[in-house]
């Protein structure tokens, strides 16, 4: 059984971990967002899996909501972020995707 602050621990490991990936993001390190995320997408299952069952009261609810405000601000940081690294890392796979083509059209190959 879930209890009102197991909701609120749990938005507060998400705004915990969402910063951590607004640090890892900020310092370009790539390679560690993805293990960061999946532990944000473990917090976000558990929550899926409790919130329906519990009521928050007045004051948990407004704690939910602070630290909701902060996910979501920590999550538009993190997608600004990122979203530029993956429009080039997509740009690159194209032109080698060109590469590819063009040397298997002349038959050059690598």
């Amino acid at each position: 059984m879930a209890y009102p602050r197991d909701i609120v621990h749990c938005y507060g490991q998400l705004a915990s971990t969402m910063a951590q990936m607004v640090v890892l993001a900020q310092a370009k390190n790539w390679g560690a967002l993805p293990a960061v995320e999946a532990q944000c997408a473990a917090i976000v299952d558990r929550l899926r899996a409790i919130e329906p069952t519990v009521a928050l009261g007045p004051a948990d609810a407004a704690e939910a909501q602070r630290l909701i405000v902060c996910i979501q601000a920590d999550q538009a940081i993190v997608n600004g972020l990122v979203k530029p690294q993956l429009e080039r890392l997509m740009e690159n796979m194209s032109v080698l995707q060109q590469r590819k083509s063009l040397d298997k059209a002349y038959g050059q190959a690598h």
